[in-house]
């Protein structure tokens, strides 16, 4: 067994896959790289910030006078993401190192699999 083949149950399996997914093994069926592996789980945290974030903003109207129009309408999700990206980069909420320790225990689990 080479891959993770599906998340756990509650993730968001759309903002798993905008993530990047679970990071996979290397070319020689060793275990994940490290930093692959935080980066897959901040990768996960900042989508998971985003959607949040996207949610505050949907209410807020600009002033037309300074912005507003299709042209904010189109980078404002653009914005959100970029904002998601540099609140996981600082620190977040806590999630990343949650997904890194699951994501850990289930590459354990499909080892032990592999060995029984």
């Amino acid at each position: 067994m080479s891959d993770f083949k599906l998340p756990p149950p509650g993730f968001d399996t759309q903002a798993l896959a905008q993530a990047g997914g679970f990071p996979r093994r290397n070319a020689s069926g060793g275990n994940v790289d490290p930093h692959q592996l935080d980066k897959s789980a901040q990768d996960f945290e900042a989508v998971f910030i985003s959607q949040m974030l996207s949610h505050m903003w949907q209410g807020v109207e600009t002033d037309s006078t300074f912005g507003g129009g299709q042209a904010e309408d189109t980078w404002r999700g653009m914005m959100v993401e970029e904002y998601g990206k540099q609140v996981a980069r600082a620190g977040g909420l806590g999630i990343a190192d949650e997904i890194k320790r699951e994501m850990l225990r289930m590459q354990e689990d499909a080892q032990k699999k592999e060995g029984a």
